[in-house]
Order: C-alpha cells, then structure tokens, then sequence
C-alpha cells in the first residue's frame, strides 16, 4: 500500500514537472511571435513564419525581422536565462533567496570596468570588441565578488551582507557615472542608454559570443546538479559525501561571474531577474532539485525578459525604457514579498 502511495506521488510529481516545462515552453512561444510582430512595422503570424523559415516577404520586412527584431529577441532570451541561472547559482552559495548578481553589487562592478574599457579604447580610437567586453566584465565581476566574499567573512548576518552587496553596488554605479558624464566622446557619452540597462542594438555577432559562452557555462553548471543539490543541505553534508568545498565553492563562483559578466557586457545590469525568476520557478514546480530547477529556471529567465522587453520598447513608443526599469516593477514586490514570508516565518 505504501509502495502505491510512493509510486502515486512521484507520478505527480513528474506530471507536474513536465505541466510546468510544457507551459513555459508555450509562454516563450508566444512571447517570441509577440516580439517579432511588435513595433512600428506590423506582420501576421503567417507572414512572420514565412520570412523566418522560407525567406518570404519584401526587402523592408525581412530587413526589419532579420536584423533588428530576431537578434534582440535571441539576446533576451539568453540573457535572461542566464542571469536567472547566475542568481540560483548565488542563493545556493550564500543560502540566501534574495541573493542576486544585481543586489550584491556583481553587475554593478562588472559595468563599471566595462564602462572604463571602453571609454579607454574609444578615446583613443579603438573598437572594442565583445571579447573585451566579456572579459573585462568578468573581471569586474569577479572583483566586486571578492569584496562580499571578505565581508561574508567577517560578518554572520545575511541581511548585512546583502546591504553591503548594494553599497558596493551604489558606489560602483556612481563612479561609472560620474566617468560616463565627463568623457568627451559623443560615442562614449551614449554609454549611459547601456549603463541603464537595455537589449537594443545587439548584432548577430553579439548574439554569436553570447550563445556560446552561456551555452558552454550553463552545460558545466548542469552537469554539476548532483553537487549543488548535496551543497543545498549544507557543507558539512556535502563534505561528508565526498565534495570537495573548496573548489566546488571556486567553481560556483566562477560560473555565476562568467553568467552575470555576459549579461552586464551586452546589455548593461538588469535588475531583479537573477531573484525573482528562481523563487518563482522553484514554488510552481515544488522542488529545489537542481537538475529540474535548472533547466526550468533558463526557460523562465528567457520569457520573464522577452515580456519585460516587449513593455520596455512598446509602452510609451518611440520612447525606449530602460529594461532594469521594467524589471524592477515585477521584481521588486516578489522581493519584498519574500523578506516578508521570511520574517513571519521566524
């Protein structure tokens, strides 16, 4: 009889899991048609479907499609998976749910080495390539987590940690606008729409880099699950079943800087999506497995984008919002709304 009972729950279980994939894998359906048919130049589903996959339509529109909509369309949909994974990655290394790349000063640190790279080379006449910008986005990233990991250090309290993440993050983001505000550069003064936030003017050589290094990042951290799932029940666990922390703790670290790195290098901090998405995934499925939650959690960071860039350029068109605007409005109560719970339930 308990063996029934068993057999019943895992089925409903694994029912719910694929219910919850299936429907995300619609929401990111319809969003992606949604984004390709909004804008100034409006197409049918049908027209849509013929330029992408026969090559149909007129000059303008297959220009329009191609050009513009699909590469920033692809780039939402991969950065924000993989924030969202870089933010699971950092509330499992911190024990943490509100921990985040944006809220612990990671994205803030990585644009303002970004902003310094660039404004350096375009003084002096030199395209910075996206390599570059990767690069010394990561190193940025990895600086800003050197300084939360000597605060961890030294202080026990979560909460005083994630305070001083956003210090370094304020004081990141004020020194890359007070060296945005005086350049001379006209090309580097526009720096300031990317130091927003914002997936507008990506090419298909950005979107190239970007797919590979998240691709090749979210494959190493998957097949680490088995890992990440002993670490979420404590070190000490962990270690006792044969983990070296050490190195599993570099690792983490190293792969949720090279996530938010990407993301911050081609489109600027977005906040709130590395928090909020995670949470949510992780309550609709019921689980915290991260074979599961991983996966899911990529799929979920994608639609959550695709719908805050579809109101961030269609709102108030012409006017572009900034995406962190957006973000922000569906990501702020559902942090609020777990410090809350958490709260209460202490």
């Amino acid at each position: 009889m308990e063996e029934k009972t068993q057999k019943r729950e895992k089925q409903r279980k694994a029912g719910r899991y694929g219910l919850v994939f299936i429907f995300l894998l619609l929401l990111l359906f319809f969003f992606f048609i949604w984004n390709v048919n909004s804008g100034s130049v409006s197409l049918s589903v049908g027209e849509i479907i013929d330029i992408i996959f026969m090559g149909g339509g007129d000059e303008t529109s297959r220009s329009i499609i191609w050009q513009i909509r699909l590469p920033r369309i692809l780039a939402a949909m991969i950065l924000g998976g993989a924030l969202t994974v870089s933010g699971f990655l950092l509330q499992t290394f911190f024990h943490n749910p509100i921990a985040s790349p944006f809220v612990l000063g990671i994205s803030s640190g990585a644009k303002l080495t970004v902003a310094l790279v660039m404004i350096f080379l375009l003084q002096r006449g030199v395209t910075v390539s996206s390599g570059a910008m990767v690069i010394s986005a990561f190193a940025g990233s990895l600086i800003s987590m050197g300084f939360v990991l000597l605060i961890s250090k030294r202080v026990t309290s979560m909460s005083i940690l994630v305070v001083s993440g956003v210090m370094i993050g304020y004081i990141c983001s004020a020194i890359t606008d007070f060296v945005v505000t005086f350049a001379d550069d006209s090309n580097i003064v526009n720096l300031h729409n990317w130091s927003m936030g914002s997936f507008s003017g990506t090419s298909w050589g950005n979107v190239q880099v970007m797919a590979v290094i998240v691709i090749i990042t979210s494959l190493l951290v998957f097949f680490m699950s088995k890992p990440i799932g002993v670490y979420q029940l404590g070190e000490v666990y962990a270690q006792n079943m044969g983990v070296n922390i050490k190195l599993f703790r570099v690792l983490l670290v190293l792969l949720s800087s090279v996530l938010s790195a990407c993301v911050t290098a081609f489109a600027g901090p977005v906040s709130f999506v590395g928090i909020a998405v995670p949470h949510i995934v992780k309550n609709v499925m019921g689980t915290s497995k991260p074979l599961l939650v991983m996966p899911a959690c990529f799929l979920g960071g994608s639609v959550f984008c695709l719908l805050c860039d579809l109101i961030a350029r269609t709102l108030f068109a012409p006017t572009e919002l900034s995406i962190s605007s957006v973000t922000a409005v569906f990501g702020a109560p559902i942090v609020i709304w777990i410090m809350v719970r958490r709260r209460m339930a202490k």
